[in-house]
């Protein structure tokens, strides 16, 4: 009997889940989502560019993982849009977030939430489409959220955007169709991100109460599984999206929400 694990490919024979020859642009690719789907892609094949704003950090990355690096700040859709150019796997990912009611958001802020997360992954993907569809393959995936799916208060720009990301992968999707071309959105609940962590913290000293009582009882409060998503789920995710049995997954919405949009 073979020791080779169930469904690994025989040897000297290709694996078919590879992503070699294949260029993937990751962006916000220095910490969290974008740090796990990096090394994900990585280890599956594919060269990597890693992008984000974060010189040092996201350096560290691409040194760990032998990626390429742009330092680029996604606020600016001209600087951003050819690092779309020749990629075959485009991950959305980037994005930041501002509390405030509709009426005290401050306009210039929800500008930047709004080109950060909406108008640089269409300027990526305008970029990116051509080379795709003359290729007859690719893969785009966008990060958006449960916030994509369903409103907060005091979140309005987010919301927007990732509302705005999911009709922009919808008609990508639509329109790639015939070119190979995939588009899909992930939409997790609350990630063990720097971000999230810092809200977490922030919480537990205004109300002074435990860490673990503010995700349970603040962040997850509509969520029935009561733990925050691992960024290493969503890269396993990304990567299956990128794979070569997802041809006809197009248009989709993947929630990772701990069920909160079940009810």
């Amino acid at each position: 009997m073979s020791d080779r694990p169930a469904g690994s490919p025989s040897p000297g024979l290709p694996d078919p889940y590879s992503l070699a020859g294949k260029r993937a642009v990751v962006t916000g690719a220095a910490s969290g989502i974008g740090t796990a789907a990096a090394r994900r892609l990585a280890a599956g094949g594919a060269t990597v560019i890693v992008v984000d704003r974060e010189a040092e950090a996201v350096q560290l990355i691409a040194e760990e993982i032998g990626a390429e690096v742009r330092i680029v700040d996604l606020e600016d859709p001209d600087a951003a849009a050819p690092l779309g150019e020749h990629a075959d796997i485009v991950v959305n990912n980037a994005g930041l977030q501002h509390v405030a009611p509709v009426h005290q958001f401050p306009p210039e802020t929800f500008t930047k939430l709004v080109k950060v997360m909406l108008e640089t992954p269409f300027r990526l993907a305008r970029a990116a489409l051509p080379g795709m569809y003359e290729r007859g393959w690719g893969r785009i995936v966008n990060i958006s959220s449960v916030h994509g799916l369903r409103a907060s208060p005091y979140k309005s720009a987010y919301v927007a955007a990732k509302h705005g990301l999911e009709g922009l992968s919808k008609t990508i999707a639509v329109e790639a169709a015939g070119y190979g071309v995939t588009s899909n959105c992930i939409c997790p609940g609350f990630v063990r991100t720097p971000l999230v962590e810092r809200q977490v913290a922030e919480q537990a000293e205004l109300h002074r109460v435990p860490e673990e009582q503010v995700v349970e009882d603040v962040l997850l409060a509509r969520t029935p599984v009561k733990r925050l998503v691992e960024p290493d789920e969503v890269a396993d995710l990304i990567y299956w999206l990128c794979g070569p049995n997802t041809a006809s997954v197009t248009g989709s919405s993947f929630p990772m929400d701990g069920g909160w949009t079940a009810h």
